[in-house]
């Protein structure tokens, strides 16, 4: 750069006297500039270059300045980049992939043996997608509404768990999540199901919902065949009380739960035709206990269903059945403990969203099915769905329950309103 400014005055100067001898050619000697006019000419020439200097100085300055704030633009980005899932440009971060949820439901239950209304459950999912193949899910829970010491609710941790796709058929999961085992375990939101209760044989054998912490794998396997695989923890029945060795009471939540037994469960499912699903599920455990029975309570269940949507019609139908080998649970006849349901339902439209949909279905469940004595609960359930939306649900429905002896018959109205987004 300062060669340039020397060469530029040089030029300059040259100019100059190049053009004084073309105009002394020209013109007389009286018409030349004196000495001391020559003298304030130079200076003023010499100031143009002194200012073309600092000009230049000036412009290196701010391009490297540019240079900075370029690079710090640059240092920024990256920055930003490095927030972004994978595949996302520059100004995207973690927040693009995350994704909320949520359903809940309030029910009002009128009989001689519950009259209550209670806004049964609110749940939250929070899930985000790390890299296009690794992702979270995650569910908290608030039942009753209000939750904490002596009071009726609970708050709780139903899923929270990764999982990475394998290649394009299968998947890997650990954490805890909800067991692949019947229709409305995995599935439960309001407008999913008929009826403003869950039905009793999911809840009280299989037992819905039910969450375990561990590692399951999962995957397509053609032919419209797939399947799961769970080792995971397992349950940790009670041994006295009017609740011993009832499986629905050994479900621990993954809250500070023994680990000394754990269980493996496996499901395949077949939804080779549209509208419809089979699945058969086993589950195996070495000790519903965790060791504390002083003999090894082996449990084994098998759940088989069909649900089927076509055209408006469905059909949901559903068995399960536990075996606990232990002679405490054979003494109380809870060695054995099964239940089924068969769920016939018709929807049509009543608008451009709206749907209706009426249903009926009978439940038979026995948490003592290994006595000879009757100690077996039958339910009818009737009643209807509107949608006005669908991830908004109207419920109203009948329950008739017929108690074994020692029980007490009723008849419940059941109404209800839940939503999912």
């Amino acid at each position: 750069m300062k060669n340039y400014i020397k060469t530029t005055a040089l030029a300059s100067v040259c100019a100059f006297g190049m053009a004084a001898n073309a105009s002394a050619a020209k013109i007389d000697d009286s018409a030349l500039p004196s000495r001391e006019e020559m003298w304030e000419m130079i200076k003023l020439q010499n100031q143009e270059i002194q200012n073309l200097k600092s000009r230049i100085t000036s412009t290196e300055k701010k391009v490297v300045e540019t240079d900075k704030k370029a690079e710090e633009a640059s240092n920024t980005a990256q920055k930003v980049q490095n927030l972004a899932p994978a595949g996302g440009s520059a100004g995207y971060g973690w927040w693009e992939n995350t994704s909320i949820g949520g359903y809940g439901e309030l029910h009002l239950n009128k009989g001689s043996t519950k009259d209550e209304i209670d806004f049964h459950r609110f749940v939250l999912f929070v899930n985000h997608e790390f890299t296009d193949d690794l992702r979270l899910y995650s569910e908290v829970e608030l039942e009753h509404s209000i939750a904490g010491e002596g009071q009726v609710g609970e708050f709780e941790l139903e899923q929270a768990f990764l999982e990475y796709d394998i290649n394009d058929y299968n998947r890997a999961r650990a954490g805890v999540f909800l067991l692949p085992v019947g229709i409305l375990n995995e599935t439960h939101e309001p407008p999913t199901f008929f009826g403003v209760e869950r039905n009793p044989v999911e809840s009280n054998i299989i037992p819905s919902t039910w969450w375990e912490g561990g590692v399951g794998f999962s995957g397509e396997l053609g032919e419209g065949f797939s399947y799961d695989v769970a080792l995971h923890s397992g349950l940790n029945v009670p041994m006295t009380g009017g609740s011993a060795y009832k499986v629905r009471n050994g479900r621990s939540k993954v809250g500070k739960a023994q680990a000394e037994d754990g269980a493996v469960t496996g499901r395949l499912k077949w939804t080779g035709y549209p509208g419809v699903e089979i699945a058969a599920t086993a589950q195996y455990q070495s000790d519903v206990t965790q060791s504390m029975d002083v003999d090894d309570v082996q449990a084994g269940l098998f759940e088989i269903h069909t649900d089927i949507e076509r055209q408006g019609f469905g059909l949901r139908a559903l068995y399960a059945r536990w075996v606990l080998d232990g002679s405490g649970a054979e003494a109380l006849g809870r060695d054995v403990q099964e239940g089924f349901y068969i769920e016939p339902s018709y929807t049509f439209e009543i608008g451009d969203e709206d749907e209706f949909g009426i249903f009926a279905r009978y439940n038979y469940w026995d948490n003592e099915a290994g006595n000879s004595v009757n100690s077996d609960y039958q339910q009818v359930d009737i009643g209807f769905n509107y949608w006005p939306h669908p991830d908004v649900v109207l419920k109203a429905d009948m329950a008739f329950l017929n108690a074994p002896a020692g029980g007490t018959d009723d008849e419940i109205a059941n109404l209800g309103v839940g939503f999912a987004f």
